[in-house]
Parts: structure tokens; C-alpha cells; sequence
């Protein structure tokens, strides 16, 4: 039968289209037009099949079809000819039909500018003439309409009915070639089906049957040769494919890709012919790209060490199990000056570790002696250690002998080091278990260098300190309360905490929780501990510890002496049901001497703290899951006397002791809310702590009566079994009608076991004076610190009197006191000032989120705040419609109603038991500012390790960004923000860890990170070895009986180290985290073990670890369907389920993090293992595991045409993909080149958001033109917007900035890693600082009621900027920090960068790199750009340390040559530091760094651009260049040539080395011609002949079982 009248009419006109004259291939242009390869003007039948498929046009090599349908009766040739000039009539008009209707789809299509959209904007037209930002662009022929979003769904069908109008077009010009050509010569029917299908499938294709006509043909044959055609196309395609492979080394996908086109806008032409990576692209050959040298530095005669004070190696920086003692926190308050009147002893430390006998594990770091030989400090071949009780006789011994034997503990003799610096040595078990807890101790190492003068030279270390800790079971005290606290807990509201609003327990919950919000302080007084006269002298106290806990937070004193600055926060947070930390202090000075002759009073003063919190419900951050009880604390007096002998005293919960109770000066403490300070209470209590103000006990009858009673013992009406269960079955983890036990009551919750501080405490860490001052009217002032921290106010002078305002704003509305006619002082705290009034912005910092939206912003409702945060929602809180920072001061009218007498606002000090997160502090309201205001900023105690810094200020300035962010949440716990959730996410520590690894020693802090996800367990390992952690043989696969912490039964993670519910349904069930989030523990163990070698951990770790996984294998599959994602991923081109690459401008691609993680998982399991000494059989299920995710992704990821994406093409627009895929060494090597290049097709777009949008509405017309020359504002349809780049900005979210940026560098791309970072405009470094941002943003956007501005999860740049800007980071597969990698990559342009330096400190000692360019003229220029200039370089290792240096190339591999040499003798590195820190230091105070920002005219209601130097992002030369080090000797250099045949590495040990380049030429930095350059692709790098040789690098390919950075 014919065909029917439409398909007929289609065959003619493609009959006349084909027999028309060759043409040349058609191509698309960046409009949009169809063209010729040559460039003239396409004739008017230009394929539609082009226009259809912009990105692949018909293959040279198809298979002829040949045409099913029988010729006519009249002779198919005459029929042929007889009607062609009909048929080219006909099939003109088709074509240019389908032409013009390929042009309105694309059109359309190209208006398709939203935040998901493949549409980039790259047809956008940028220029002056254009209508300036908030000005509608006028009508006119030559501008595209605005899009209506109603058209998106018929958009997309529309191009689905043209690819299929297309497909269609091309099966009917193969026919109609057949019917042509039978018109032309004799053409018999199409052979059978089985002739078809046999032989060679080339000559299939010819085959004719000769039996002399062509039989009738129906639908069914039809539609059966249409199959065997495709069929055939599709083995050429891969045999095509399978050819393009052996020559470009290109990895292809199986199936033949669709719609391949990545950007529906490319802003050059498509690849040609095969739908598969241009053959065009030959990228090298894989090799081994760096090659490692010899270099060698031989010792020079002459060159003898200076002195004689010691070996060339110096121990410092002592610590036992991860904790270091700390003398005294730079930010203590001065408190002596408010003591002016006492006298007597003082505290020695602010912390002093405690550990438990089986924790005694000693370590240290190496420090060069000033003068001494390199090579003598090549490693440490011999070290001792002796302990000894502290206090004892000779314990000022300072020599390296020994005086006395009195009191010694363990003395390890010389033991040999033959691998060099010990990564830990573990103390003799037998000595130390013979100490008895409460025991303080001190300990000195020794260390032999490698000098060859007898064995090496020693040197000692100075005494440091340390405490031997009961055990949970040997303690003789019990948690005690107050008794008001106890029993204001009834049956009534037991389940409160499980139901949501509307619940009428809830009311009953909050009436208890108000009757003991005031705050319990608890004191015990020791009688004199002086032995009797006749007794013998060993009877005599020889130190005293006192160890301590509370529930929420708590601060001890002895004798009204402060015992620490700490409180905050004092003991971190953990899960309070399986375990508290306890704090230990040495309180030897008060007890000996003239004190062992004196009464003494201990005090305990407490805070709610995460247990005993206001019950507000509603929020994200739901409190009810923590377990929560009465304050309670928990104390004893440990005491040892010269015999060594010790005994307990004042064990709380032992009516002996004397403790009593009573309720203090604090109405109220909240870490969230702030806290009520009662100036008059406090001054009436003023010496309760101390003996002169004991008094006896009383009976206690109201809530706020503040009589000492004898405290009640507290006791939970639940069991740790049956918290967890309820826990079990709340998560998922548990199925709520598996043998379902009664609910617990759960008054109060059980307390887990007593262990010692696993990090160091919060403690102020820097006092930050205020940069301005200023009223805001009716005694409002305003203090701008500067910067952002977190902490509180510190008031050294006291308040002034305070006044009645007509009126006071709602944030210092304090109702409940007004109606008391109480007077008060408050203190509102908060990131930024509220655009419209000036004040302190407070949705931005509102605990757990609960805000109204505030007048710049109406996001929620009025009321919104408070009708969510339930019936216990502050009262004080409603005016504001936010839950606020505050601090309020109190004093108390008396009964005539006159001020009180007792008390004064000049008392007031400080909040104690809260931080909050602020630059500026609101006080209202008093007749003048108050004067003595001092910033208290907190954070984790410990030390600082790394720095970094540039000549580039937008650089510096992030830097700064990511570094504040991370040190004010660091608060016990890293938390996201620290003042809106405080809590702990899993993602947010995989994301920014590798900065906080490079910032700060966290070694103690991530230890306690992964225990609280996995609980603790200790396992216990024989060994040959009585001191150094062996090997282990050995070990048990099965969890010991321990506490799991957020570990369930069924082996899943929660994604928070507390479950709280948060994002369960991203999750792949069974009470499991979302998996990228509950992967923190196994990734964190191993990047543990890369930095700090803790084979410790790694045992500890395993069996949990072990268990996740398995949940993994077993549920992942089933997970991932059930939440919707197809097993070949069809249909998937939106975020899918999951949290994913989190706050991206782009698609969050949900699937690939899931998948990336499942196999960060296991390998991280394989590493663990590996590193371990286990038989491969314990762990190589996971590494199986590992190798079978990652093939899958790269399966179903790599594309025909080079690039690495989901199937979908709307996969294009999704993060990371091929950022992660390049990263984490997913892409199979092969395919390596062809992502990368494809990689640089990915361009940017306009933004959307209301803030930038309102921004460009409301800027100056000079401002908007100036912004729109340079490209930070780009056409959005008919209006401007802010555009967010894809290489000269970050777009990826919190684990692509990463990929990206270390791809970029490491695959010769520096120079776009650069322009990313130093951009400028929406989503860079430079939009935060000049929107006056001093930490990181949680968002790459500007929010002012949503997204927190102190936030570092996207803050991994900063590990870039050391590893790749400066040159130095760990080696991958370094265990204990041992090695690093020094790789200093440059910029193009000395306008980019001119110099950087960095400092990287690792478990060996400080690695640092400094380089500049040398020879360019002073004033920045022209030269900058062009000139030849020279680099040199200077790199310091330190003892025991090792490092491979690769010497400077051009990104495309071209080496130079170098020359090295290294100092004679090690200088004064340490003068060196301390001189060129000074001069840095003064630089910041002449605000030599960024140098405007943003201001918003109220009045006028525009935005200005005002030029104010600040501080942040001073650029500082390095301490490597300072004129102290100009006078070294130096040794003769080694020349090396530089090759373009590969790169050259050398291996370097201990020294000072110099590096030094001459020539080395400049070139412009890269910037797209067009006009939308800023939000372009990079077509320079897609189209280039050579990407480079980095991404064919063979070690590259794969991911190495030893390798902790590239996990994932």
C-alpha cells in the first residue's frame, strides 16, 4: 500500500531536497542561525535535522536505506521523473516549514532563563545602550519578549515533536534515495528477513532478492525494516566509536547519546559529525607525568652548629592523648581587677589534661635549634620520657638528669626511633596503672638528632603537665540538684517533648520549667588538710585535684578564685545519656603551705546549657531529642600526699560532704536566647564561694528562694536501654510495632558515664576592642567590633545608669520585667544592621530559625515566631518577632519603689553560660555609652596551625572569611552556625574539614567529632612493643559492648552527631542520615589518620565502621529506588532526594553525592583496613564495593560525547558531577581529557534573588552603567539581574568549590581557579567583603532573613588557596602529617597574583613556602602582563620532616630551569616569624587591605559604593623574606633543567632551602571576548589542540588504596 498523504508529501519534498546539488555540512552558529562550515550564507534548504540536533549532524557513513514500498504501475523511473519538478516544489516548502519552526523553538527555548533551566543567557545582549537595572526594556522587534512561564511544558513538547519530526525526516530521505535511484536504473524487492540477518553486515545492507518483483509490504514489515535500520546504525556508530577510542584515548558511553547538546545555547559550534568526542581533540598519550630527581646537598666543610646548647632538634608543643596544656587563654578578663582587695594563692593553668591510665599516650612536634646543621636534623633517631608526680622533690629539675628519684613514675630510658619522630608513645601500662586517680603528674621528653657525635646530640623539652583521671566506676560521688529543680517535674508533662503544638502537656511542661528556670550555684567547705602534729612528713599534702561536672554548663571556683575562664560550654556537647566529660584543676596552691591550715570553700555555679533548655517547640532544631533532666552537678577532692598515697574528699551526693544548694544571681541562661543577670542577687551573693560568706542551712520554699538547702540527689526514672529504644523507634531505625515496650516516663533522662575533657575547653581566645560607637537616639548605642565572632560583652567599667525611653524598640521590650517596675539594661547581639532602621538585624541570628522576616524581608507572617515556638516561647521575645541574643541586666526596685540600695549597674560584668555570634552589640538603654566594652571571642582551645597570604586582597580577604567562620563554630562541637542551630552536621565537616585541618591542631577535636557518631570503645592490643602503637594482628571484627552514640543498632548513622530528625527524608530509610551527611565518620577516620597517624583511632573506629557499611550494602539498592531513582537514571534531570551538592546556584545533582559517598564509605573502610595491617579479606568487600560504585557512576555517567553527566540531557546544568568525577578519580583514566575539556562548556546566569534584585532596583545611574560595562549585571528578559559565573566566580555548592577549584589547579588550569576565586561580583569573595561580610556566608548570595552570614561549609577555598595559590599540603598518602607537597602554581598575570606565602602545620612540625615574582616595575602596569620576569622561591622543613618539591611549569607542561640550594646552617626562623608578624600586624591597623563597600541610603533609598580601607585582606609578605633571614649562608645551587617531556620533582629533607627561576614569561589572564563574558563558557580550552598533560597523567586514573585526599 502507499504511504499515507502527509508521509507521502514529506517523501517528495525530501526527494527533491536530496537531488538537489551538494552542499556543504551545515553547522549551528552562536545565535542560533544555521551557516555553512565556510561562513557564507546557507542555501534555503538547509538540513533541519542540523537545526533539531544543534550539537551532532548525519553521519558521512549511514548505511544506504533502501525503500520497503513497491514502485509504481506506470515504471517507478518515468513516475520519478515525470513529477521531480513538483517533488522540489513540495519539499521546498517542508524545509523551510520545519526551519522556521526549529527557530521559534530554540527562541523560545533560548527565553528560558530560570535558575534550572540548560538555558544559559549566553544570547543575551549586554550593553550601555540597554536599559539600565529595574527599567523595562522596550518593545521592538530586534528584543526577545519576556517568556511567560506558562509555556515551559509546551516548550519542551514542541522540541520533543521536532526531534522526532527530524528523526522521521531522516528514514524518508533514505527511502526516497532508493526510489530515486529506481527511477533511474532497475531496483529489485529487499531480500528476506533471514537473508537480512545473515553474513557480513556491510554487505547485508546491498542485498537484493532475484525473483523478479517485489512482493506487497505491510505496516508490520515497515515498522520491522525501520528497526533493522536503526539496528544497523547503530553498530557503525560503535564500531566509529570504538575507532575515535584508539586514536583519542576517549572513554564512550554504549549507547548512542540523544540530544547530546549540553547547553540549549552553546556558545560555539557543535562537534561534528559522530555524536562522540572531535576527533579533532587528540589529547596526549597516557604517561607518568612527574618524575622524580636526585638532588643532593652535601655537607660543607666549615659549616659547624653554633653553640653547644643542645641538638639540632628541640621537642615543643607536648601533649598527652591529643590534649595540650594551655597556661592561659589570650582572651581571660582581667578578673584580679575586680579582686583588688585578695590575696593568696592564683591558678596555674586554665586547662590541665586529664586522662585515664590505658590514654596515656605521649607525642610532641620537632623545632629547629637556632645554628644548627640540616642534616643533623634530618630525624630523631632516640628519645626518653620521664613522668613524675608534679609537686614533688626536684621538680624544678631543668638538666637532663634526673635529681631525685622521689616521685618518679615511669622513666622509658633511651629507646631508638629507627622511622624517626614516634606518631605516638604509649605509656608503660604497668607504671601507669599503679597511679592513683587524682594524681597530677608532669612529663619531659629527650630527643637524640642524627648527628653522628655518639649517637646523636640531645636536647630536652621543658615540664609540662598532665592528671591520671577515675574511671566512670571509681568515683565516689553522685549527681546531686537542687530540690525545686527535681521536683518541679511531674507526670503531667512527661510527654511534652514528643508531641507537637496544641498538646496540653506542652503548657504544663513550660509552667514547670519557669518555677526552676533561676539557676542553682552549689559550694562545699574542706576543713584544713594539714596532718596532725608527731605524724610522720609523708603524711603531708603534696597536690590536690579537684574533678567536676555539670549539667548543663558549669564554672568551679575554690575559695571565690575563678579555677578557669571557661563555662560557656563547660563540658562540650555530647549525648548526655551515653557520655559527660569531666574537667580536672589543680588546686595544690590553696591546699599547702599557709593553706593546709585554712578552711577552704569549693564552688559550682551552673547554667541550663543543652540539658535542662526552654521547651520551645516547632523548630527545625528540636531540642526534645537531646536528653534533658535538672541541673545537676557532680564533683570530688582528690588529694595525694609524699607517700604517694590519696584519698577522696567532699564527694558530691554524701551528706558528709556538707554540699549545699541555693539559687543564684542568674534568672534565666539559654545558649540559644541569652541570659537574665540579677545585679542585686549578685550582689548579695557576692562571696558565697568563698569561706568568709559560709552560712548554715535553711529550708528551701519557693522557686526563686534563695536559701541554702541540702541539695537532692538526682536519679532518672528511665534506663539508657529504653532512651535508646524509644530513640530506635523515632528514627526508622526501629519498626514502631516490633516488640513495642511501654514509653519510659522520662522525667528526667539518664546520665552516661563519666569520662575526662576529650578536647580542650571553650575559652576566650582573643579580646577584640569596638572600632566605632555610635547613638541611635533615646540612649540606644551601637558597637561595631569590627568582625564577627563568637562570644559575648564584656563590661570592664560596669553599666551606666540606665533610662526610660518613651518607647523601647522591640528587641529591647522586656515585658515580664516592666510589669514588675523592674529597671534593666539589655544587650542585643547580631551579624549585621537592618537596612531600613539601622539596628541590629535580628531574623538573621534567630535561635533555631524562629523569626517573623523583619521589615526588609516579610517571609513569614506576623506572629509567626511565637505561634511556632509554642506555649514556652519567650514572652520577652513577641515585640520583636524574632527569638533574640540577648543579654539583660537586672536591678530590682525596692518596696517604696525607689531603686535598690544593694547592687549597682556599675557590677555588671559579663554573660557567662551562653555565646552569642555578633559584630555589633545593640545597649539600650542608658544615658551614655559604656566605656571599658571588650569583645570576648571563644572558640575550642586549641592551637593555631596554618596561616596564608598574598599579594592578592580579594584572596586574603576570603581567606579571612573562611578562617573567622571556622573559629566561632568551633564551640565543643563544629556546628554550622553558632547562633541560629549550634548543632553538628556531617556534611558541613566533610565539606570545610580540609581548612580546619589546615587552620588549627584537630587532632583531640575530630577524635571526639567521629566518637560522637560512633560512641567509644576500647579495645586492647598485644604488642612486642611496651611503647609504640604496634601494628595490629589481630582484631575483632564485632562491636564490643560500648556505647554507639548516634550509631543504631541496625548499623545506620545519623546525619547529625545528635539524631534530631533533621533531613531523615533525604535519606535512604531505616533510620540512616542522608548518606553524604552520615558519611562523616568514615571519612573523617581517615583524613584523621592522614594528619595525625592515630592508629588508635583507626581500632576504635573499625568495628562501627564496618557495621555502617554493611548497612550500606545491604540497604542502599532498595533505598534509592524507593526514593525514585531509576537503575539507568531515566527521566532524572531535577535535584532528586537528597541534600547533594547543598546551596549551589545550580541543580543539585542528588544521585551521583549518594553514589559518591556509598563508595567514599567503602574505601574509606579499605584505606582504614589497609592502614591497620589487616588481611585483605577483612576489607576487601569494600574495596570491591568501592570499585563497583564507581563504575557504575562512570557507566552511567560518561557520555558519547566526552563530558560527564547524567543520561538526561538536562543532566548538563547539574553539580558536581564532572567536578567530583575529575576529583575523586571516577572518570576512567582514558576519559580523563575528554570531561575536562567538555568541562569548559559549563557557563553561568543571571540570579534571581530578591536581595540582588532589589540591590540593582535601588543603585545610582552611574553605578548601574558602571556595573553593567563590566559585566556583574547582565540582561535577564526584558530586565537586569546579577549573574552568577561559572569561571570567574563560584556557582558549586559546599563540595564542588572544592573539586572545582583543586581540579582546576591540578589539571594546568591554575589560572581559572584564579579567576574564580578573585572575581568579583554575585558569588565571589569580593561580593561578601564589599556587602561588609567579615565571616563566610552560608550562601554564595546575599540574604538578610534567611541564610546565616557566619557560616563556613562552603568555606573549602581556603585549603586551596594553601595547597595550590601558596604551594603547600599534606601528600596524599601521607600517614602523621610525615610529608608534604610543595607545588606553588602561577598565575598568568602578575596582576592576578604577585607573591603568596603559607604555612601548613602538620603532627612533625611547621612546612612553610613563600615565592614572589622578581623583576617587575613597582607601579602595576602594562609589563604585568607581558613581561619576563624571574620567580623566586624559599621553602622551609622542618626537622623529622619530608617533602617533595615540583618545580615550576606552564600549565601546558613546559618546564624551567631552576636552580636550588639550601642554608648551611638553620636560621632563626622563629625571630623571623615574631619580626614579620609584628609588621603585618601593624599593616591591619592601617587598614591596608579591602577597600569599599556597599552602603544603604536610608533617606534616599539607594545603594552607594563608598572607598573605606579595612583590615581584612592586607596583603603580608612572608617571614621567609624577612631582612632578618638576608645574612644566610648558603650552600652551592643545583641547576635542574626544566623539560617538556614531563615534570620534575625533588625529594627534600630538613632545611632551608631557595629556589630560583630567571626566566619566566607573563601573559594576559584569559577573558571571553563577548560581551557576556563574565557568565560565558571558556571556548578558548574546549576548542584547543592540546589540553595539557595533567589529565593524562596515569597516576591520576586511579584512586590509590593508601590515599586519603582523594577519597572523595
Amino acid at each position: 500500500p502507499p504511504p499515507p498523504p502527509r508521509r507521502r508529501r514529506l517523501l517528495a519534498a525530501a526527494a527533491s531536497s536530496s537531488s538537489s546539488a551538494p552542499r556543504k555540512t551545515s553547522k549551528v552558529g552562536e545565535s542560533g542561525r544555521v551557516g555553512t562550515n565556510d561562513g557564507r550564507t546557507p542555501p534555503p534548504l538547509a538540513s533541519p535535522v542540523a537545526v533539531a540536533r544543534p550539537s551532532s549532524s548525519l553521519p558521512s557513513s549511514l548505511p544506504p536505506a533502501r525503500s520497503p514500498h513497491r514502485r509504481g504501475r506506470g515504471g517507478g523511473g518515468a513516475t520519478a521523473r515525470r513529477s521531480g519538478a513538483v517533488v522540489r516544489v513540495l519539499a521546498a516548502l517542508a524545509a523551510s516549514a520545519l526551519v522556521a519552526f526549529a527557530a521559534l523553538v530554540r527562541r523560545h527555548a533560548g527565553l528560558n532563563l530560570s535558575n534550572d533551566s540548560s538555558s544559559t543567557g549566553n544570547e543575551i545582549g549586554i550593553g550601555i545602550d540597554a536599559p539600565l537595572p529595574g527599567r523595562s526594556a522596550p518593545r521592538s522587534a530586534s528584543k526577545r519578549p519576556r517568556r511567560d512561564p506558562r509555556a515551559a511544558k509546551e516548550i519542551s513538547k514542541l522540541e520533543g515533536e521536532l526531534a522526532s519530526l527530524a528523526e522521521e525526516y531522516e528514514g524518508m530521505a533514505r527511502e526516497l534515495e532508493d526510489l530515486q535511484k529506481a527511477g533511474e536504473e532497475p531496483v529489485e524487492p529487499r531480500a528476506s528477513k533471514a537473508e537480512q540477518t545473515e553474513g557480513d553486515p556491510a554487505q547485508e545492507k546491498k542485498l537484493v532478492d532475484q525473483r523478479g518483483r517485489e512482493e506487497p509490504v505491510t505496516r508490520r514489515e515497515r515498522q520491522r525494516q525501520k528497526k533493522l535500520r536503526q539496528a544497523a546504525k547503530k553498530k557503525e556508530e560503535e564500531a566509529n566509536a570504538k575507532r575515535l577510542k584508539e586514536l583519542s584515548g576517549a572513554n564512550f558511553n554504549e549507547a548512542k547519546e540523544k540530544g547530546a547538546n549540553d547547553e540549549a545555547l552553546p556558545p560555539f559550534p557543535p562537534d561534528e559529525g559522530q555524536n562522540t568526542y572531535d576527533m579533532k581533540h587528540l589529547d596526549r598519550e597516557p604517561k607518568k607525568w612527574w618524575i622524580r630527581e636526585e638532588v643532593s646537598f652535601e655537607r660543607e666543610e666549615g659549616a659547624e652548629p653554633e653553640g653547644n646548647e643542645g641538638g639540632a632538634i628541640i621537642p615543643v608543643d607536648l601533649s598527652v592523648n591529643h590534649l595540650q596544656l594551655v597556661k592561659r587563654a589570650p582572651g581571660s578578663p582581667d578578673d584580679d581587677k575586680d579582686n583588688d582587695e585578695r590575696e593568696g594563692p592564683s591558678v596555674p593553668e586554665e586547662f590541665l589534661p586529664v586522662v585515664l591510665p590505658s590514654e596515656v599516650h605521649f607525642r610532641w612536634r620537632s623545632q629547629a635549634r637556632v645554628g644548627a646543621r640540616p642534616e643533623d636534623s634530618e630525624r630523631t633517631t632516640a628519645w626518653r620520657i620521664v613522668a613524675r608526680r608534679a609537686h614533688s622533690e626536684g621538680d624544678d629539675d631543668e638538666g637532663d638528669e634526673i635529681k631525685s628519684d622521689d616521685g618518679l613514675v615511669w622513666d622509658s630510658g633511651k629507646v631508638p626511633s629507627p622511622s624517626g619522630l614516634p606518631d605516638a608513645v604509649r605509656g608503660d601500662a604497668e607504671a601507669f596503672d599503679a597511679v592513683h586517680p587524682g594524681t597530677i603528674l608532669q612529663w619531659r621528653v629527650s630527643v637524640w638528632d642524627s648527628s653522628d657525635e655518639g649517637g646523636g646530640r640531645p636536647s630536652t623539652s621543658s615540664w609540662s603537665k598532665f592528671a591520671i583521671g577515675p574511671e566512670d566506676e571509681e568515683w565516689d560521688a553522685d549527681w546531686i540538684s537542687h530540690p525545686i529543680d527535681v521536683l518541679a517535674r511531674n507526670r503531667t508533662d512527661l510527654a511534652a517533648f514528643w508531641r507537637g503544638n496544641g498538646d496540653p502537656s506542652q503548657e504544663v511542661a513550660c509552667k514547670n520549667w519557669e518555677r526552676r528556670a533561676q539557676l542553682p550555684v552549689f559550694r562545699a567547705r574542706l576543713p584544713p588538710l594539714e596532718p596532725p602534729r608527731g605524724v610522720e612528713e609523708d603524711a603531708a599534702v603534696e597536690s590536690a585535684l579537684l574533678v567536676a561536672s555539670g549539667l548543663g554548663s558549669f564554672r568551679a571556683s575554690f575559695d571565690g578564685v575563678p579555677l578557669s575562664s571557661s563555662g560557656p560550654l563547660d563540658p562540650p556537647l555530647t549525648d548526655f545519656a551515653q557520655r559527660v566529660s569531666y574537667r580536672g584543676f589543680d588546686v595544690t596552691e590553696f591546699v599547702t603551705g599557709e593553706g593546709a591550715r585554712k578552711e577552704h570553700v569549693v564552688g559550682l555555679s551552673l547554667g541550663s546549657g543543652w540539658w535542662d533548655h526552654r521547651p520551645i517547640a516547632g523548630s527545625f532544631i528540636r531540642l526534645f531529642y537531646f536528653p534533658h533532666g535538672a541541673v545537676t552537678c557532680i564533683a570530688q577532692l582528690h588529694v595525694t600526699y609524699k607517700s604517694g598515697k590519696t584519698a577522696v574528699f567532699l564527694p558530691t551526693g554524701e551528706k558528709t560532704s556538707g554540699w549545699q544548694v541555693a539559687k543564684g544571681h542568674l534568672r534565666e541562661s539559654s545558649l540559644f536566647t541569652g541570659e537574665y543577670i540579677d545585679l542585686k542577687k549578685m550582689s548579695e551573693f557576692k562571696g558565697w564561694d568563698a569561706p568568709e560568706g559560709w552560712t548554715t542551712t535553711t529550708t528551701a520554699t519557693k522557686a526563686n528562694d534563695h536559701s541554702w538547702v541540702e541539695p537532692m540527689e538526682y536519679e532518672s526514672d528511665t534506663t539508657i536501654e529504653s532512651w535508646r529504644e524509644l530513640l530506635h523507634r523515632k528514627s526508622g531505625a526501629l519498626p514502631m510495632n516490633a516488640n513495642k515496650k511501654r514509653e519510659p516516663d522520662h522525667l528526667m533522662s539518664p546520665i552516661g558515664k563519666l569520662i575526662p575533657n576529650e578536647i580542650p575547653p571553650v575559652l576566650p581566645t582573643e579580646r577584640i576592642l569596638p572600632d566605632e560607637v555610635y547613638g541611635l537616639g533615646d540612649g540606644r548605642w551601637i558597637y561595631d567590633f569590627g568582625k564577627a565572632f563568637s562570644g559575648m560583652v564584656r563590661f570592664e567599667d560596669g553599666l551606666p545608669e540606665p533610662i526610660v525611653p518613651k518607647k523601647y524598640s522591640g528587641a529591647h521590650t522586656v515585658s515580664t520585667l516592666a510589669a514588675k517596675n523592674e529597671t534593666f539594661v539589655t544587650v542585643v547581639y547580631g551579624e549585621t544592621l537592618e537596612l531600613t532602621r539601622g539596628d541590629i538585624n535580628l531574623p538573621l541570628v534567630a535561635g533555631m530559625g524562629l523569626h517573623d522576616g523583619g521589615p526588609w524581608h516579610r517571609s513569614k507572617k506576623p506572629g509567626d515566631a511565637d505561634s511556632k515556638g509554642g506555649p514556652c516561647y519567650p514572652k520577652d521575645h513577641k515585640e520583636a518577632g524574632s527569638l533574640l541574643q540577648r543579654d539583660v541586666y537586672i536591678l530590682p526596685r525596692n518596696a517604696r519603689g525607689s531603686q535598690s540600695t544593694v547592687g549597682s549597674f556599675a557590677d555588671a560584668r559579663q554573660s557567662h553560660f551562653t555565646t552569642h555570634a555578633f559584630r555589633f552589640a545593640e545597649v539600650c538603654c542608658t544615658v551614655e555609652p559604656p566605656t571599658g566594652v571588650v569583645g570576648l571571642a571563644h572558640r575550642t582551645a586549641m592551637s593555631e596551625r596554618g596561616d596564608f597570604s598574598s599579594s592578592n586582597v580579594r584572596l586574603n580577604g576570603g581567606y579571612e572569611l573562611v578562617k573567622n567562620a571556622m573559629a566561632d563554630n568551633l564551640l565543643g562541637v563544629q556546628s554550622d552556625c553558632p547562633h541560629r542551630e549550634k548543632i553538628q552536621y556531617g556534611g558541613d565537616i566533610i565539606a570545610d574539614s580540609p581548612a580546619a585541618l589546615h587552620f588549627y591542631d584537630m587532632s583531640a577535636f575530630y577524635r571526639k567529632a567521629v566518637r560522637d557518631w560512633i560512641g567509644t570503645c576500647v579495645v586492647f592490643i598485644d604488642s612486642s612493643s611496651p611503647f609504640v602503637l604496634p601494628p595490629i594482628k589481630v582484631f575483632p571484627l564485632t562491636c564490643c559492648s560500648c556505647m554507639t552514640d548516634q550509631q543504631w543498632d541496625n548499623g545506620a548513622y545519623a546525619g547529625t552527631s545528635h539524631w534530631l530528625g533533621l533531613n531523615d527524608y533525604a535519606a535512604i530509610g531505616h533510620g540512616s542520615g542522608e548518606t553524604v551527611w552520615a558519611s562523616a565518620p568514615a571519612v573523617m577516620t581517615a583524613r584523621h589518620m592522614q594528619h595525625y597517624g592515630d592508629r588508635g583511632l583507626l581500632e576504635e573506629t573499625f568495628p562501627s565502621l564496618k557495621r555502617w557499611f554493611e548497612f550500606l550494602r545491604k540497604h542502599f539498592d532498595s533505598g534509592m529506588k524507593r526514593k525514585g531513582y531509576a537503575e539507568d537514571l531515566r527521566g532524572y534531570t531535577s535535584a532528586g532526594s537528597g541534600l547533594g551538592d547543598w546551596l549551589t546556584f545550580r541543580i543539585r545533582d542528588t544521585w551521583v553525592m549518594h553514589q559518591g559517598f556509598y563508595m567514599a564509605t567503602a574505601r574509606s573502610l579499605a584505606y582504614i583496613g589497609s592502614r591497620l595491617g589487616l588481611e585483605e579479606d577483612e576489607y576487601g568487600a569494600a574495596l570491591e564495593t568501592a570499585r563497583s560504585a564507581r563504575d557504575r557512576m562512570a557507566r552511567l555517567y560518561s557520555r558519547g560525547d566526552g563530558s560527564f553527566r547524567p543520561p538526561e540531557p538536562g543532566g548538563a546544568q547539574m553539580s558536581p558531577g564532572p567536578e567530583m568525577g575529575l576529583y575523586a578519580r571516577i572518570v576512567p583514566g582514558e576519559g580523563r581529557c575528554a570531561a575536562l575539556r567538555r568541562y569548559f562548556r559549563r557557563q553561568g546566569h543571571t540570579w534571581p534573588g530578591s536581595d540582588e534584585s532589589r540591590f540593582v532596583r535601588e543603585m545610582t545611574e552611574p553605578l548601574q552603567r558602571e556595573m553593567i560595562e563590566s559585566g556583574e549585571i547582565t540582561r535577564r528578559g526584558n530586565m537586569w539581574a546579577m549573574g552568577w559565573s561559572q569561571w570567574f566566580g563560584f556557582n558549586e555548592g559546599i563540595f564542588a568549590v572544592r573539586y572545582a577549584l583543586r581540579l582546576l589547579s591540578d589539571s594546568g588550569f591554575h589560572n581559572l581557579a584564579l579567576s574564580k576565586a578573585a572575581g568579583f561580583g554575585c558569588g565571589t569573595f569580593d561580593y561578601m567583603l564589599s556587602h561588609n561580610a567579615t565571616t563566610h556566608w552560608e550562601s554564595w548570595w546575599r540574604s538578610e532573613d534567611l541564610y546565616s552570614h557566619n557560616h563556613p561549609m562552603l568555606g573549602a577555598s581556603a585549603e586551596w588557596m594553601v595547597a595550590a595559590v601558596a604551594g603547600v599540603e599534606l601528600s596524599s598518602t601521607t600517614v602523621g602529617g610525615r610529608e608534604v607537597l610543595f607545588w606553588p602554581r602561577f598565575p598568568n598575570s602578575a596582576r592576578t597574583v604577585r607573591y603568596a606565602s603559607a604555612t601548613q602545620g602538620t603532627r612533625r612540625g611547621d612546612f612553610s613556602i613563600a615565592w614572589e615574582f622578581r623583576g617587575l616595575p613597582e607601579e602595576e602596569g602594562p609589563s604585568y602582563d607581558s613581561a619576563t620576569v624571574g620567580i623566586h622561591i624559599r621553602l622551609f622543613v622542618p626537622p623529622d620532616g619530608r617533602a617533595v618539591f615540583r618545580l615550576p611549569e606552564h600549565s601546558d607542561g613546559q618546564g624551567a630551569d631552576s636552580k636550588i640550594r639550601r642554608a648551611k646552617l638553620l636560621p632563626d626562623i622563629e625571630k623571623a616569624k615574631s619580626l614579620s608578624s609584628k609588621e603585618c600586624n601593624e599593616r591591619r591597623r592601617a587598614r591596608m587591605g579591602f577597600d569599599h563597600n556597599w552602603e544603604y541610603d536610608r533617606k534616599n533609598q539607594t545603594w552607594a559604593r563608598i572607598f573605606r580601607k579595612k583590615a581584612i585582606g592586607t596583603a603580608c609578605r612572608s617571614f621567609l623574606f624577612h631582612p632578618s633571614l638576608d645574612d644566610i649562608a648558603w650552600g652551592p645551587p643545583e641547576s635542574v633543567s626544566g623539560t617538556s617531556d614531563n615534570g620534575v620533582e625533588l625529594e627534600l629533607g630538613p632545611g632551608l632551602y631557595d629556589v630560583s627561576v630567571d626566566r619566566w614569561q607573563l601573559k594576559p589572564e584569559v577573558k571571553g571576548a563577548r560581551k557576556d563574558w563574565r557568565i560565558g563558557s571558556m571556548e578558548e580550552f574546549y576548542g584547543s589542540a592540546d589540553i595539557g598533560p595533567y589529565c593524562s597523567d596515569v597516576d591520576s586514573f586511579d584512586w590509590n588504596i593508601h590515599d586519603a585526599s582523594y577519597l572523595i
